[in-house]
């Protein structure tokens, strides 16, 4: 069955309201930028920077777990993490490579967060192609992979004594700050038709109650 008639199907049990939502929101996602997280030890971190990509309108999520494993912390994540593709890689002992090939296949430029010297202030930098903002570890911050691989290397500045920020605040200044740049841009940094299509489908399927039994049913 084609996408377009399942969401027909399934329309008359989402409420006018949830749709109209629905619309808004996808109107407003973007994989134009992207987050990767490499391998945060912590739960409430990672699922915190998961809350914040939803609410900036960043649909894909990539988490590798070379040592520690994601567990989604409800309290935190607050649902967030149904309305986004998060894609782990955890196949190998370690993945982290696999992922930034991938991304760089896909158009992505690798932007590595650090604290280096040789690091650009947020200040200063532009968002003017695809890149992928890659987190790294509460502890050790990126692995040495993410550095090799990366075009680009990004620090949040700071003004006080303490090192570095919270892996979770970090994130949400870089992201809110890249989102406020494709808004004034005149990038096109929207989805297109058919993923905006798959993702509606997508949701109703998150939305409506025994999604899965209704379409069984209307098949022919």
């Amino acid at each position: 069955m084609l996408e377009q008639e399942q969401i027909e199907i399934l329309e008359p049990f989402v409420t006018a309201n949830k749709q109209q939502l629905i619309k808004e929101v996808l109107a407003r996602r973007t994989r134009y930028f992207t987050v990767v997280l490499e391998d945060i030890y912590k739960p409430h971190n990672a699922s915190a920077v998961i809350r914040t990509c939803e609410c900036l309108g960043v649909q894909d999520v990539h988490v590798i777990e070379n040592v520690e494993e994601y567990h989604v912390n409800p309290y935190v994540v607050r649902g967030a993490s149904q309305w986004l593709n998060v894609q782990h890689y955890k196949e190998r002992g370690n993945n982290t490579v696999d992922c930034l090939q991938s991304l760089k296949k896909d158009g992505y430029q690798i932007v590595a967060t650090s604290v280096g010297e040789d690091a650009v202030s947020l200040d200063d930098f532009q968002l003017t192609q695809k890149s992928a903002f890659v987190f790294g570890n509460e502890h050790s911050g990126v692995s040495k992979e993410v550095l090799d691989y990366a075009d680009i290397k990004l620090k949040v500045p700071m003004f006080g004594f303490t090192e570095s920020y919270n892996l979770s605040v970090s994130a949400a200044i870089i992201l809110n700050q890249a989102r406020l740049q494709i808004e004034k841009s005149l990038i096109n940094w929207h989805l297109s038709e058919p993923e905006m299509e798959e993702l509606k489908l997508v949701w109703y399927k998150e939305i409506v109650k025994n999604s899965d039994i209704i379409l069984r049913n209307a098949l022919p």
